[in-house]
């Protein structure tokens, strides 16, 4: 759910040589949406002075299955594929490919790792972990995307996923520890509970900062003692982490 500056123009020139300048993305066929996410994965993996590149091979495949055009509202889907967040409605978004590919490699996913997300949105983010990791548990806490989410991710046959509508600041008590952790919403603080419930040895990423000001995307690594390191990795923008009252 960030914004993030970027630039479109890769994008563009893949999808001329690819002779489909005149795309229309509420007609296209699965096989020309496999063309433009090959093109979104060539245009987020190129180099960004100053920024994280160098995904791994399997964060960049698992971009390439995702139709990511299923994950935004019909009038969105001729821009799913471009750089850029995407409003998804209730004032969410979708975040920009790359920030979803920056968080999900910072996590160093394994297959066998079970991983908490915390901000479900419209699921595309854990349909992403889905292709990586043995089982995503995500939280969500506007309802009504939550139920859409569930039922778009059921439609798309991801089995490995459990979406709760809730206050993703508690974390998912019941279901951890976690191998991992995923904040996809602004938070001022890292909070405790998710701390709590990261195994020793395990990765959190979030966005940590106030929500009317650049936030900066954190690695935590929880060591075997229980101590934590932090490390900031790039200034984002999320929309704020809300808790019920």
């Amino acid at each position: 759910m960030a914004d993030y500056e970027h630039d479109t123009g890769p994008v563009k020139i893949l999808l001329l040589a690819a002779g489909l300048a005149t795309f229309d993305a509420l007609g296209a066929t699965e096989s020309e949406y496999a063309i433009l996410r090959r093109a979104m994965v060539e245009e987020i993996t190129a180099d960004r002075p100053g920024m994280p590149a160098g995904f791994h091979p399997r964060v960049k495949d698992a971009m390439a299955r995702v139709p990511r055009h299923l994950f935004v509202p019909p009038a969105k889907q001729p821009f799913a594929y471009e750089n850029r967040p995407l409003t998804i409605g209730h004032g969410q978004t979708i975040s920009q490919p790359y920030i979803v590919a920056l968080m999900t490699d910072l996590l160093k996913p394994r297959k066998e790792d079970r991983v908490l997300e915390v901000g479900t949105g419209s699921g595309y983010q854990a349909a992403v972990l889905a292709e990586l990791v043995r089982f995503v548990y995500t939280i969500e806490i506007v309802r009504p995307l939550a139920e859409e989410a569930r039922q778009r991710l059921e439609r798309l046959g991801y089995r490995n996923v459990e979406v709760r509508a809730g206050d993703g600041y508690k974390g998912w008590e019941e279901q951890a520890p976690f191998d991992s952790i995923m904040v996809t919403a602004g938070a001022d603080e890292i909070p405790p509970p998710l701390l709590r419930q990261l195994k020793p040895g395990g990765r959190m990423v979030i966005p940590v900062g106030p929500a009317d000001d650049i936030q900066y995307l954190t690695l935590i690594e929880k060591n075997a003692d229980g101590t934590v390191a932090r490390r900031l990795i790039a200034p984002v923008r999320f929309v704020p982490l809300t808790r019920e009252r």
